[in-house]
């Protein structure tokens, strides 16, 4: 037998393999990148900051980690690659050193009814798998748990070829599936409001529909009024029952309607199918509002809302169904599959208990899995994105983070600190945008993007340590240990908002009183209540005005103009000034360039490779017809005004030949929100999380109301930025408004005039106000979490 012989002579030299360890940026110029180049170390932990739009996102996610995604899709087969979304290369003239990138940004999970925590995370896949072994009675596979598969099963005749004869044989066939027939596995049943459709008091004639689009005249209202069923001169309230039901449940039948041949059907149906069958996020605003007028969503009366069949429900592990365990909190179902013990399924339990586990070591243990995905903030989306991550025994990884610590409370902030050094201590590398100091501290390389935003950023402004960041004198350094004082006095309020036995989620019979005519902070761990609180028992009356996390919408013909209705006054302006019709001066309209249809490039699809746009020749990008282009108003022409930052077309509209108010007061409000840099006609899709949700918020402060209810407002806020913030929400205040602010941030909570803590935990260990009074009480008593911090914060 041979022994490998082992000498100790050193080696040459490192090797060659090894000397890969930066990431090379060369020369990018995505979006407002100015040639950015930075040399990014692999195996550490880079924060990327910067004021809000100065470029971090376009750095980070549309060429760092789009060029690595786009270089692993075509490592497979055009086959394949036809059936994956391209992508295009990002401008840059060098990308080198780039490893696999897993990307976790803050985009909401999908709104589909269907989708819940559990699937989202495919705990619930092996919940099902597990109660179709140990479960008793035993009904079936794992199917039979799942509230998206129906019971199904048929029977009859199929043609089979076989030993060349044409043989028929009889064939049956069952599938054992979960969902709940009567509502389909969606947990709630729709019922109309049928006073919100007509004025039984009023007969057709007179115009009884209330629905949107079935106005007298029009065809909607046609169909109804000349149908000949019924009498459309005689009030709805006199009709006989068939002809009610005529009227409002009649099935689809042809018929000539004023010598056309239509499909006639009763008006309940009509509305579901045209109405309730759409994504409610995807409607017009004023037909967003009739259905949340004229529906409501009761729990399902057969499933009492969990969704399964009475089979699913039957089938029991000690004594709890498939149901039970989901509607659990996530850290007591951990505790309660910790309990099981059977042999059988061993590898099951322990790849679970892992999955439930990470929920609470991320801080969503107060979740349950049946919660839909659709109702989680963003950055609770965010962190349940980042479970299937947390066990990977993959290294050398890219993970690529936007603003992790989004809607977590200092307390939890820790935690995801320890997350972000657990990746990074497994030999990834870890790219994190953020704003927060407490993150920026734990870095190892910070590369700070400015000196502004918008054309003013896109700029490497500091690349290094923590402490070079400190004495580098960059926006962010000087920043970088602000600290909001105490107010020295608080304002007084005029009158209380009452909510009383307020039980939302996790609320416990809250009472409380929120004070008017000041600047109110409600605060709290994540999962405590406060969003439960304040959008869940505050009246949605006349008055309210929120402004939440939600998405806004928008394809990349949509702008700052559009949006903000800004637009609208320009075109008039421009038609009132040169004699002509407003839609000339609408790229979506009669002004469009005819070439590239007002989009002022031209995509060429290239099947699986990625798609080609070149600015439009004819138009050279500004997207209007020649012809447009020669009416002009105050010297300048429809593309020019739409090119211009906030702040110029605020002076451009504010006075002089130009001089149009409506637009001027639209301009004022976004300058207000700090968004002064932004062109009028930049396409949404460029713009980033913090910069979408304060164009948000300025469209929503000309809407007439004396509360304003705020979610986290400081969202994707640089430090800089939130004095400014503060400045906002004190005119707010001095102009008569209430204001209500969920938020985290240490700098709001010194400034408010009231604070509202909810806790003391999470989940089934919060739901209760733990303090009431104002920040100099809260931080003298420090009886919170939130007092602690908050008293840490200011020094005190």
């Amino acid at each position: 037998m041979s022994m490998a012989t082992r000498t100790d002579t050193p080696s040459p030299g490192p090797h060659a393999a090894d000397s890969h360890d930066l990431i090379r940026v060369h020369g990018a110029r995505e979006n407002n990148l100015k040639d950015v180049s930075v040399e990014i170390p692999k195996r550490r932990l880079t924060v990327f900051t910067g004021v809000s739009g100065s470029g971090k996102s376009s750095l980070v996610f549309d060429t760092i980690a789009a060029e690595s995604q786009r270089l692993i899709n075509e490592t497979y087969s055009a086959f394949v690659q036809g059936f994956m979304p391209s992508l295009a290369r990002p401008e840059v003239d060098v990308l080198d050193g780039l490893t696999t990138a897993i990307i976790v940004d803050q985009q909401r999970m999908g709104a589909d009814p269907r989708s819940t925590v559990g699937t989202a995370t495919d705990a619930n896949a092996m919940l099902r798998i597990l109660f179709s072994r140990l479960g008793t009675p035993h009904i079936g596979s794992p199917k039979a748990f799942s509230f998206n598969v129906p019971s199904i099963s048929g029977a009859g005749a199929v043609t089979v070829e076989r030993g060349g004869k044409t043989v028929k044989e009889r064939r049956s066939f069952s599938i054992t599936g979960g969902m709940c027939p009567r509502c389909e596995g969606r947990g709630t049943v729709t019922d109309l409001d049928l006073t919100q459709l007509y004025d039984d008091s009023k007969s057709l004639a007179e115009g009884a529909l209330t629905v949107p689009g079935y106005k007298p005249g029009g065809w909607n209202h046609r169909m109804y009024s000349e149908c000949g069923l019924y009498d459309p001169s005689r009030p709805i309230r006199d009709f006989t029952e068939a002809e009610l039901h005529a009227f409002l449940h009649h099935e689809p039948v042809r018929m000539k309607i004023a010598g056309i041949n239509m499909t006639y059907e009763g008006l309940v149906p009509r509305i579901r199918k045209s109405m309730l069958s759409k994504d409610r996020e995807a409607m017009q605003p004023h037909i967003r509002a009739f259905v949340d007028r004229a529906v409501t969503f009761t729990a399902c009366p057969d499933c009492g809302g969990t969704r399964l069949s009475e089979g699913a429900r039957s089938s029991k592990i000690d004594g709890l169904s498939i149901a039970d365990v989901c509607a659990m909190q996530i850290s007591d179902l951990a505790q309660w599959i910790r309990g099981l013990k059977a042999e059988s399924v061993a590898p099951l339990l322990t790849a679970l208990q892992q999955t439930l586990d990470s929920f609470t070591g991320i801080g969503l243990g107060y979740l349950s899995l049946d919660r839909p995905s659709g109702t989680l903030s963003g950055g609770e989306a965010q962190r349940t994105r980042m479970i299937r991550h947390l066990g990977s025994s993959l290294t050398d990884v890219t993970y690529v983070f936007d603003e992790p610590t989004t809607g977590l409370h200092p307390h939890d902030v820790q935690r995801m600190n320890d997350v972000l050094l657990r990746l990074r201590d497994k030999g990834n590398t870890v790219l994190v945008v953020e704003h927060k100091p407490e993150v920026i501290a734990i870095a190892d390389h910070v590369v700070d993007l400015g000196p502004g935003a918008g054309t003013a950023g896109g700029s490497v402004c500091f690349e290094g340590t923590v402490e070079g960041l400190r004495a580098s004198g960059t926006v962010t350094g000087r920043h970088l240990d602000d600290r909001a004082a105490l107010k020295t006095s608080v304002r007084k309020p005029a009158g209380v908002l009452e909510i009383r036995g307020a039980s939302t989620h996790n609320l416990r019979d809250v009472d409380v009183d929120i004070p008017l005519g000041v600047l109110t902070v409600v605060t709290g761990v994540a999962g405590s209540g406060k969003s439960s609180l304040v959008h869940g028992s505050i009246p949605a009356g006349a008055g309210v005005v929120r402004v939440d996390q939600g998405a806004i919408r928008g394809s990349r013909r949509s702008n700052p103009a559009t949006y903000t209705g800004l637009l609208e006054p320009i075109r008039k302006a421009f038609a009132r000034a040169n004699g002509v019709k407003p839609a000339l001066f609408s790229a979506n309209s009669e002004g469009a360039c005819p070439s590239c249809n007002g989009a002022g490039v031209v995509y060429t699809d290239l099947a699986m490779m990625a798609g080609v746009a070149t600015t439009c020749e004819e138009c050279e990008g500004r997207r209007f017809d020649a012809s447009v282009l020669e009416y002009r108003l105050g010297g300048r022409d429809i593309s020019e005004v739409l090119a211009m930052p906030v702040t110029e077309a605020d002076e451009f509209f504010g006075a002089g030949e130009a001089r149009t108010p409506a637009a001027h007061a639209i301009l004022r409000r976004l300058a207000d929100v700090g968004l002064g840099y932004l062109t009028l006609g930049q396409p949404l899709t460029t713009l980033s999380g913090g910069e979408r949700q304060r164009l948000k918020l300025a469209t929503h402060m000309a809407d007439k109301g004396g509360v304003y209810v705020l979610d986290e407002p400081t969202a994707g806020l640089h430090l800089a930025d939130v004095q400014q913030l503060l400045g906002l929400l004190d005119r707010l205040v001095d102009s008569g408004k209430s204001v209500i602010v969920v938020e985290h941030h240490q700098a709001v909570m010194a400034h408010a005039d009231w604070i509202i803590d909810l806790g003391p935990g999470a989940g089934h260990d919060g739901g209760r106000i733990v303090f009431e009074g104002t920040p100099a009480d809260l931080v003298a008593a420090r009886s919170t979490l939130t007092g602690e911090h908050l008293a840490a914060y200011v020094g005190a």
